[in-house]
Formats: C-alpha cells, structure tokens, sequence
C-alpha cells in the first residue's frame, strides 16, 4: 500500500474528526447534515473579519428569488470584475454562511466584491435547480442592476467542490450564449468534474480523509443528475473556447483526479490553465483554516494565482476593447 504524506495538522484533525462518536454524514437526513455542517462553521473557520460591506441581495429568476449576499473590502467602487462565489456541500449541504470566512477574505485579497449564491438544494430541489440557479445569478450580474451596487465589467467565477461544479457548468453555458459581460476566469477549488469517470483517489481516499466515497455516493444519489449531460458531468463536453482557468486541489482528496483531469483536458483544449495542488491536505481545506492552521497558506496561494490571472485577463479585455 502506498504511503501518502499527511501534514502533521491535517493527522491531528483527521484523528480528531474519525475518533468522533455518531453517524457519519450518508447515516443523517439532509436537515441534519446541514445542521451539523453549519454547527461546525466557527470551530473550523476563522471569523469573518473586516469588511466595508456585507449585506443581503434577492436576484430574481425565473424559478424563484435567488437570495445572495454580498462581500466587499471597500465602501464603494469604480467599474471593474466581481466575483460570483459558489458553496460546496455536495449539492445537498453548505449556505452562504458556511462559505463566509472565505468570501470575505476573497474580497480582501482580491480587492473584489464577491457575490456568495444561496443556490436551491437537494433532494428537494433536484439537479439541474443548481446550475438553473447559477447561471441565472451571473446573467443577473452581468446586467449590471441597480440592487447590486456594483458595475461589473467581467466575472469571476469561484466556488468549492460542488460549487467547483456549478463554475465549470456556468461557464460553459456563457462561452455558448455570452452574457453582458465577459467571463474572464472561472477559478474551481477540488471540483466534481466528472462523476460518471473511474479515478484511482476516489478508491484510494474513500475514506479516513475527512470527504469520502459512502459520502459522495449520497450527495450524488440526492442530487440525482444525469451524468450522460455536460451539466451533470462538465468532462462529457468540448472544452474549447472555456475561460483561462486556476484550479486547486488536495493530494489527498478522492476527487484530485477529477480535478488534474480537468486541468489537463482544458490544457488539451488550448486554455490557459494555472494549476496547483496543495500536498498533505484534504477535500475541505479551504474552509478548515482554523481547524488546520497550513489551510491559510494554500487559500493564499491560491488566491495570489487567481489575483494575477485576473489581472492579465482583465487587461486583454482592456486591449481588446479599445482596439474596436
């Protein structure tokens, strides 16, 4: 058996979190898994932390008012790029809330507004609520309304695991009918890529690794997607003409391969792709700072990458305006 470097905080927590007596999250009801996940939020994450604004929004869509808040470092703003943020929680679990730490610091490294989406949930809003919602949350966005408060000049697209998910799908439904503005990155934190593909971390961290396979077999059953569409398995479509990429991952993750698969088909298909793997961590790390003090160093990494593809992105766009 292979041995696999475990960072000596992530052991702590591993041991910690495996040692704890009660059902794991595929024993629970979906109310209950969502309750212990955001029971769990200040023990592991640090607080929200300064913030100029940070205050709820409604964006209308055709199934509903999608809510949403908003994330800003600053008071006030001049035109430019903000940040569509999408929460993991496997489809099932996750708020705006739970994601809230890392918004916020989004929004401070990048000097962004950051738009966290309380997209619908499964079972009780079945695939594709998700991307429906999503996609309908950037359009709005990208319409620039009065509500938001903010002129957006390209989009950002981030999210974490199934959030990971709904970046890839929203991005690929603006490359084939453009919004207002321009996706000028989508930034996936260990995404689902391809639920229907075979990859040796799902076997090799099904489980003691925090995420696991009975886990993602349940998230996956609730959220009931058909696996055959681009929207349910995004590897399933052409990855020409996507967004330039940054793309994290956890070498310890059962979903790191779907993630360096992912890497490498938009490589293939000619995107520019920054790609980084944080070693000896887990699925997670990005909302377990507090929990798993290294967490902090692989969000900064991450963040330094994103900031300087958005840079580059934003200036094409620049030249390329100008140019006519």
């Amino acid at each position: 058996m292979t041995e696999h470097y475990v960072r000596p905080d992530v052991r702590q927590f591993l041991d910690y979190i495996n040692a704890l007596p009660g059902p794991r999250t595929h024993q629970m009801t979906p109310a209950d898994a969502r309750q212990v996940f955001a029971a769990s939020k200040d023990l592991v994450e640090p607080p929200v932390g300064a913030l100029s604004v940070m205050r709820e929004v409604s964006i209308p869509s055709p199934a509903g008012p999608i809510p949403a808040r908003l994330f800003d470092c600053v008071e006030t703003r001049v035109p430019g790029p903000v940040l569509v943020f999408y929460h993991g929680g496997g489809f099932v679990i996750g708020t705006v809330d739970t994601h809230a730490s890392l918004c916020a610091e989004m929004s401070r490294v990048l000097n962004l507004p950051v738009l966290s989406v309380e997209y619908r949930l499964a079972p009780e809003h079945r695939w594709p609520a998700a991307p429906d919602d999503a996609e309908a949350a950037v359009r709005w966005v990208a319409g620039n309304p009065a509500e938001l408060g903010v002129t957006a000049t390209g989009l950002v697209l981030a999210g974490d695991s199934a959030g990971g998910m709904l970046v890839i799908n929203t991005a690929m439904a603006l490359r084939d009918q453009p919004a207002a503005v321009p996706v000028l990155v989508q930034a996936p934190i260990y995404p689902v890529t391809d639920p229907a593909g075979r990859y040796p971390s799902f076997e090799e961290f099904a489980d003691g690794y925090l995420l696991t396979k009975a886990s993602m077999l349940w998230f996956g059953d609730a959220y009931a997607a058909d696996i055959e569409h681009m929207r349910g398995s995004p590897m399933r479509a052409d990855l020409t003409g996507m967004p330039a990429a940054v793309i994290v991952v956890a070498s310890l993750d059962p979903l790191r391969d779907q993630g360096r698969a992912y890497a490498a088909r938009l490589i293939e298909a000619g995107v520019q792709v920054t790609y980084r793997e944080a070693v000896g961590t887990i699925h997670g790390f990005a909302t377990l700072r507090r929990a798993v003090p290294s967490a902090v160093g692989d969000v900064a990494g991450f963040l330094v990458a994103l900031r300087a593809v958005i840079s580059e992105t934003e200036a094409a766009r620049v030249q390329q305006q100008a140019a006519g």
